[in-house]
């Protein structure tokens, strides 16, 4: 595949620890399963499984996880030329339980992820691509790595290349952060060309419980295309000039891990094929086709347990 096809994604790759004790919290737990984590992992992921190539950015930890997760990437043919490996702070882990009562039980030990600096980033790679996306959920909490990721999603804007965002609220992250959160937000949206963003995030960024007001108020702050994930009804699709729901396909949810991830992968993936991504976000009809095309990539996720080994091929799409 030639070089313009190619999409890198940055943020963290990590280890989520499932606790395998049904109802269990942390305390009681006793059985964990380790997969391999992370928002712009699985967009990676979904991007190279539909047929394209991509490029993960982001920094492990010189230890068993570390090897664990780039093993993983490889495997499935991601590009890992920019996994940056730490010497001094390990790989960032989460331990996640569901509860009896259907909350989350979470500790996140945050590692190498939040330490990523410039200076480590291979800017002409960078350059190369067609999109670049910034889909982290850890990305703008504290650290090193909040500057590198603004600055390299300026750069990308000034450099004319195609700017992707999912801010990727985690609440068990931002608790009582939650105005930073959305300070910081709001910096990427305007940085942007295409944001994808769940009901809560978007009124969280928003204030408004008015979806279509929202919206407005996401394209005030400067971006093109706007993705509204709304489950099973579908997506709620927005350019400047049409907003409208595009279907999804009526299934079984067994596990939504990764379903949102996989539906900007498969966004991308389609957009990357495009000779000039920019200019498909004026074709309403063209991105009403591409958006059906990434629910049902969501949705064939939701049919099936854990996040990357879930995201389909092109052929079982379409």
């Amino acid at each position: 595949m030639s070089e313009h096809t190619s999409v890198v994604c940055i943020g963290e790759l990590l280890i989520d620890f499932y606790c395998k004790d049904a109802g269990d919290n942390l305390v009681e737990g006793n059985i964990f399963e380790k997969q391999a984590g992370g928002a712009p992992a699985n967009v990676c992921a979904t991007i190279v499984k539909l047929g394209g190539t991509a490029l993960f950015c982001g920094k492990v930890g010189n230890d068993p996880f570390g090897k664990f997760l780039k093993n993983t990437l490889e495997e499935i043919n991601v590009n890992t030329s920019m996994l940056v490996v730490d010497n001094v702070n390990p790989t960032t882990l989460a331990f996640v339980s569901l509860m009896e009562n259907g909350e989350r039980d979470f500790v996140f030990n945050r590692g190498a992820d939040a330490f990523l600096k410039e200076e480590e980033l291979d800017m002409e790679k960078l350059k190369e691509a067609a999109i670049l996306h910034f889909g982290s959920a850890t990305a703008l909490l504290e650290g090193p790595f909040q500057s590198t990721y603004l600055n390299t999603m300026k750069l990308a804007k000034k450099n004319g290349q195609f700017v992707s965002f999912d801010p990727n609220y985690r609440s068990d992250l931002w608790k009582g952060k939650k105005t930073h959160f959305i300070e910081l937000t709001k910096q990427g949206v305007a940085l942007a060309d295409f944001v994808k963003v769940s009901q809560e995030e978007l009124e969280i960024i928003t204030g408004t419980e008015d979806l279509s007001s929202g919206i407005q108020l996401l394209h005030q702050m400067g971006t093109s295309l706007i993705a509204l994930t709304l489950g099973e009804e579908g997506t709620l699709i927005s350019n400047y000039h049409k907003q409208e729901i595009v279907p999804s396909i009526k299934i079984d949810s067994v596990d939504s891990t990764g379903a949102g991830d996989a539906f900007v992968g498969a966004m991308l993936y389609q957009l990357a094929k495009e000779k000039d991504a920019k200019k498909v976000l004026e074709d309403f009809e063209k991105i009403k086709k591409i958006t059906y095309l990434s629910n049902k990539v969501g949705a064939i996720v939701c049919t099936r347990v854990g996040a990357i080994s879930a995201i389909p091929t092109l052929d079982e799409v379409i």
